[in-house]
């Protein structure tokens, strides 16, 4: 079972779709333009996102332009019914990983987004992130800092793999809420602070590696 984001405008073909995510046993989002689009993809993950080209608001090539440059790395796919080779090479250049062209039998789309989420779980078992003296598996859910494990708490784990998944990039205490607690009840800026300061005692107690920006939020800078 995987979460997959569609965006879709067309709303009898999204219905079609969210019944053939169904049969697959996905559990499928659906919103029907870009603005609203990147306002989900911003505050909630997926295993896939399926964007259609044309879309009112920011288009579905804006939207993977958008999610690729800060560091997103779920699959996409993109499903439009432009169809010159340009356009394609455009889509994956931006950051796509498969291309559907309209119309389309919805076999060929199941299809797609099996083989997507495959490659998905084969990359996800054998990638261990590392940044300086410290590294992450997130499959075993363990973290290490020069060599030896350190025991990390569920929240300070994903902070940290939040972290190094972006690295360099300034976020607010309200964005890291968004990302790291979601829609938690207990989420707060004291939260956030408490888990920082919990998390660069186990692991970067010279405060080489989260920095914070006064002002402005905090940064893993490796």
């Amino acid at each position: 079972m995987a979460r997959v984001l569609l965006v879709e405008d067309d709303k009898d073909l999204a219905q079609v779709i969210d019944e053939l995510m169904k049969s697959e046993n996905h559990i499928l989002k659906t919103v029907h333009d870009g603005d609203e689009g990147s306002k989900v993809i911003a505050e909630d993950s997926f295993d896939l996102m399926i964007l259609d080209w044309n879309l009112p608001g920011k288009t579905g090539l804006e939207l993977c332009a958008e999610f690729r440059k800060a560091g997103g790395k779920t699959p996409v796919l993109m499903m439009t019914g432009k169809g010159e080779v340009n356009d394609k090479e455009l889509g994956l250049d931006t950051g796509a990983d498969d291309y559907v062209t309209k119309p389309f039998e919805m076999r060929e789309l199941a299809a797609r987004v099996r083989a997507l989420l495959r490659r998905r779980v084969i990359e996800s078992k054998s990638t261990v992130i590392s940044s300086g003296n410290v590294s992450i598996d997130p499959t075993r859910h363990k973290a290490f800092v020069g060599g030896e494990e350190v025991k990390l708490l569920p929240k300070e784990f994903a902070l940290l793999e939040f972290f190094m998944r972006h690295p360099s990039h300034v976020f607010s205490s309200e964005a890291l809420m968004n990302q790291v607690w979601k829609s938690e009840a207990d989420a707060s800026d004291q939260v956030v602070r408490q888990c920082l300061m919990r998390l660069r005692k186990k692991v970067d107690r010279d405060g080489d590696l989260i920095k914070t920006v006064h002002g402005v939020g905090y940064k893993w800078e490796p």
